[in-house]
């Protein structure tokens, strides 16, 4: 972990895109602005780790709801179904 120390108004840089600016310090507080590209998502950590679980909740695959699952017939059994001919 690397460890600095920053005033007020004063800024880290990582990986060149993001800035990291100390907005105001109180007490046992402090607040920070992030500036980051679009495509680098930013999430408090407990805001993360609850998106996590929802992932880790979705992923999960209970044998019930496979059961659910009817399989359909085999495309060549279906009634009514027209057939192509490659052509010459």
């Amino acid at each position: 972990m690397l460890i600095l120390t920053r005033k007020e108004g004063e800024s880290i840089v990582i990986a060149g895109s993001i800035r990291i600016t100390v907005l105001d310090a109180r007490g046992d507080q402090v607040r920070i602005g992030i500036e980051a590209p679009c495509s680098v998502t930013v999430h408090r950590e407990e805001i993360h780790e609850q998106i996590l679980a929802a992932n880790q909740q979705a992923a999960t695959t209970d044998r019930r709801d496979l059961d659910l699952i009817k399989p359909r017939p085999p495309a060549r059994n279906r009634p009514g179904q027209q057939r192509f001919r490659k052509p010459l």
